[in-house]
């Protein structure tokens, strides 16, 4: 089986949040599926959306799934807000936009916010998305076998004339990136924009990305920039591969400003604790960052530097490569 796959570089996201909303606009804006987001950006550290879904379990411990729990709508998804839209834009007088019912939670509750104290207070945007896993635990859990890879490019979907919304997907996905809709029955997901992909064009989220972020191929096409980036310069990482459904979504981990001391002096030492990295990414995000640095340094001593070349995106075409290897390319 082929598999197409996503690079999101931390270093050049935003947190502008089109992605989200190309992907809210396209897929996900009404019929039981207000409060579903198939792509958002999260501030991290953070609890994320849903709230606390990195300590909700799912995924593998070795050959057995581990246990998950669902989140809960109010508490963790947070209820969709209506607001006062009409006197906030047409009424006269000082009316700021407020919600018209008391909120608990929601998408960005916690954005912008981070951790550490003044003046080392730190936070990165975190996009997510399905990761179309090799090794999906959703598709294990399901007991109605709703859930598959296509082989032509290892997309996962979910049947919906199979599901019966029992909800053991939501459970078991360690990155609680199913969704199940109340009106349908059934459980959804990100689709990785496939009726796109099959007229050769590219996901909403990485073709309307402002800073040109996301890099989409084939992980076995040699020319391809996330074959390029995760398998020969070794510098894009799963999210929490100790999960074991070994993603397909990678992430540049993020470059990090010095700390400060007491009197104001960097430090030289990174102000985003390395520790920290290694729990999203893994033991690999030091050799990582340190050719992220290198190569940067190269690049600003006036030399060459494909890596850099390749993630400055000069043409943003070249960011997709749709067509399969040895096909002719889209």
């Amino acid at each position: 089986m082929t598999q197409l796959g996503m690079v999101i570089d931390l270093n050049k996201c935003i947190g502008c949040q089109t992605c989200t909303l190309a992907c809210k606009s396209q897929w996900t804006d009404r019929g039981g599926r207000e409060f579903m987001y198939w792509n958002h950006v999260e501030t991290v550290p953070g609890q994320g959306y849903p709230r606390g879904w990195q300590v909700a379990g799912g995924g593998w411990e070795g050959e057995r799934l581990r246990p998950g729990r669902l989140p809960r709508l109010e508490e963790d998804y947070g209820i969709p807000a209506d607001f006062n839209f009409d006197a906030a834009l047409f009424q006269q007088g000082d009316r700021p936009l407020r919600p018209l019912d008391a909120m608990q939670w929601g998408p960005n509750w916690e954005e912008d916010q981070g951790a550490g104290d003044f003046p080392n207070g730190y936070f990165f945007y975190l996009p997510r998305l399905c990761n179309h896993c090799t090794r999906p635990a959703c598709l294990a859990a399901c007991p109605r076998q709703a859930i598959y890879k296509r082989e032509e490019d290892g997309i996962v979907l979910i049947d919906q004339e199979r599901c019966r919304g029992y909800r053991y997907c939501v459970a078991a996905c360690p990155y609680k990136k199913i969704y199940f809709n109340p009106l349908a029955g059934r459980s959804e997901k990100c689709i990785f924009c496939y009726p796109r992909l099959e007229r050769g064009v590219p996901q909403a989220c990485a073709y309307q990305c402002v800073g040109r972020a996301r890099h989409v191929a084939y992980l076995d096409d040699p020319e391809g920039a996330v074959h390029q980036l995760v398998e020969v310069w070794q510098v894009a990482l799963p999210l929490h591969a100790e999960y074991g459904t070994q993603p397909n979504v990678y992430y540049v981990p993020p470059l990090s400003p010095p700390a400060f001391d007491p009197e104001g002096r960097p430090t030289g030492e990174p102000r985003i604790p390395e520790d920290y990295l290694r729990q999203l990414f893994g033991p690999g995000v030091d050799a990582a960052l340190a050719t992220l640095q290198a190569e940067i340094a190269k690049k600003e001593a006036g030399g060459e530097s494909a890596l850099m070349d390749l993630l400055i995106a000069y043409r943003h075409g070249d960011m997709f490569r749709l067509s399969r290897p040895g096909e002719a390319r889209s």
